[in-house]
């Protein structure tokens, strides 16, 4: 493991990151190294997975070639994000992952354009079958004449007029539908996800049931992911629906097809042809029902690829990855596809590492009432650099690396994680760290902070509180409450009565203090060490009536 980064407190180990199902972190390694240990596993299952990957990773990346299930998203015992490098995560069990507090993300948004045009070039290329004679020129067969020609060319067909169905109409689909429609083609969709009215946006036409699109179609390509619901929605039933001679395109995933009806379908010349960019399983076998099938064109899961889509694809996973460290999940996730199944306790404790004092330090229980405790005194929530904004001073260099003062767990989280240093709350570094604050003070008796590290900050604070945390008091104007006016005696001093007539903060105050106490009785103060109670009877104490 790498050295522990300097910080301004402990030191820390940074959290592991793991690519289980590959070697290459030539790309992943320099988005990530400053926070965060990158090493690489090149398993096809759990069990070739190293016990210490097991033990301590942090966060995975993982292409499609590995699955995850229920039994071994378990053996992982620090995991608390899952990366799929590439849009499809039918490989996780996501529902599982969040039942076990680990959040699972994509990339959705890479290889669009790659993945479009490889749909249509095959397509081109079953309606032209130039695949088919250029292995025939490659062989060395002689074509010389029209005779010859018509024979080599068998089965080939103008676009221009045909209908193409699209079965999911997302990103991929979107652009395989706009490439169609400049090649001729009549574009129709089914997508039983979307609302109405996309088709009149794209100018293609809609059907609401599967069966429809199949009926009308002389080319089928699909473009939806892998669900239990959907799995083998081609099959020996639904071929029966398509024309007879419809072409036939899978650039999705392979488990959309059922490849035994398929090569029937292929064999007996109701399929025209088919091209498959997926297969199940992956890679294709030679014990597929498929090997001997005519009009086949396989290739290798290559739609996405690019140079460029391939780099993309993988920063932007670095990145799911880089946020997940350094901040708060699942809220900082841009692609979180299982945030229902995040149980609501954990979602709460699914936070920053440990290790780099940010914000994941603070529990539900502290973040609810720090909350309050802002709220009481009419101030943003004491995190991050919103701080900053609302009080309008830059902050004392004394707070700054106080990593050690909060003692304060995340839910779930032992100190034994992370070298036997507790979970510290959030800390502002000098070394392009977190960037949060603590959500309270620690105890003004702590050695690590000043009894004046917060003396800038008492104009804006409440004399009560500013009492109560040993700050100096500042002079208080005198303010009549309202129906309350001071009456003389005569000899230059205030009359008693039954009720204050004078006080010297505003008339809102007592407001401020049952919010304070309710905020209070969030916390147990015996744990915190913090003196809420000597604070709330100081400030009590200078709201008390007073005679002049």
């Amino acid at each position: 493991m790498s050295t522990p980064r300097s910080v301004n407190g402990p030191q820390y180990t940074r959290p592991l990151v793991a690519l289980l199902d590959g070697r290459d972190c030539s790309i992943e390694m320099p988005l990530l190294k400053d926070v965060a240990t990158v090493a690489f596993c090149d398993a096809s299952a759990t069990s070739e997975i190293h016990e210490k990957v097991l033990n301590e990773a942090f966060g995975a990346l993982l292409w499609h070639t590995i699955k995850l299930n229920r039994e071994d998203l378990q053996k992982f015992k620090s995991l608390k994000i899952i990366v799929r490098i590439g849009s499809g995560y039918d490989n996780v069990d996501i529902k599982a992952a969040g039942e076990l507090g680990i959040a699972v993300c994509n990339v959705p948004g890479y290889g669009i354009e790659e993945a479009a045009d490889t749909a249509m070039c095959h397509i081109l290329t079953l309606y032209r079958r130039t695949y088919w004679l250029a292995d025939m020129v490659r062989s060395g067969k002689r074509i010389n004449n029209p005779e010859q020609l018509k024979e080599a060319a068998v089965g080939s067909a103008r676009i221009r007029g045909d209908t193409l169905g699209i079965i999911g109409l997302g990103r991929v689909g979107s652009a395989v539908a706009l490439r169609a429609q400049a090649f001729g083609f009549r574009v129709t969709f089914y997508d039983p996800y979307l609302s109405d009215g996309i088709e009149r946006s794209l100018g293609i036409e809609r059907v609401y049931q599967l069966q429809d699109l199949l009926y009308a179609s002389d080319c089928v390509t699909l473009h939806c992911s892998l669900t239990e619901q959907n799995r083998h929605m081609i099959n020996e039933e639904t071929i029966k629906i398509m024309r007879k001679g419809a072409f036939l395109i899978n650039t999705a995933r392979g488990g959309l097809v059922d490849e035994a009806a398929l090569a029937a379908a292929l064999k007996s010349g109701f399929i025209r042809a088919a091209a498959l960019d997926v297969t199940d399983p992956e890679p294709f076998s030679s014990n597929s029902p498929l090997k001997d099938a005519p009009n086949l064109i396989v290739t290798p899961h290559m739609a996405y690829y690019s140079e460029n889509s391939m780099r993309e694809m993988r920063e932007a996973a670095a990145h799911e990855i880089r946020r997940a460290v350094t901040s708060r999940i699942p809220s900082c996730l841009r692609n979180c596809v299982n945030k229902e199944y995040l149980m609501g306790g954990i979602c709460g404790s699914l936070n920053t590492h440990p290790a780099l004092g940010g914000p994941g330090a603070l529990n539900n229980t502290a973040g609810n009432a720090a909350a309050a405790v802002a709220a009481a005194l009419g101030i943003s929530s004491l995190t991050g650099s919103s701080i900053n904004s609302t009080i309008g001073l830059p902050l004392p260099p004394s707070l700054l690396g106080a990593a050690a003062n909060f003692p304060i767990t995340s839910i779930g989280a032992s100190s034994s994680g992370n070298g036997g240093v507790p979970s510290a709350g959030g800390i502002l570094t000098n070394s392009g760290g977190p960037t949060a604050i603590p959500a309270l003070l620690p105890p003004s008796g702590n050695p690590h902070l000043p009894q004046n590290a917060m003396a800038p900050y008492a104009p804006f604070l409440p004399p009560g509180l500013t009492a109560g945390m040993g700050l100096p008091q500042l002079n208080q104007t005198p303010i009549s409450r309202p129906g309350n006016s001071p009456a003389s005696n005569g000899t230059g001093s205030t009359a008693s009565s039954g009720s204050p007539s004078v006080t010297s903060v505003p008339s809102g105050i007592d407001n401020m203090h049952a919010s304070l106490a309710a905020a209070v009785s969030a916390f147990n103060p015996g744990a915190s060490g913090f003196p809420f109670s000597s604070m709330v009877a100081a400030s009590n104490s200078m709201v008390a009536p007073k005679n002049e």
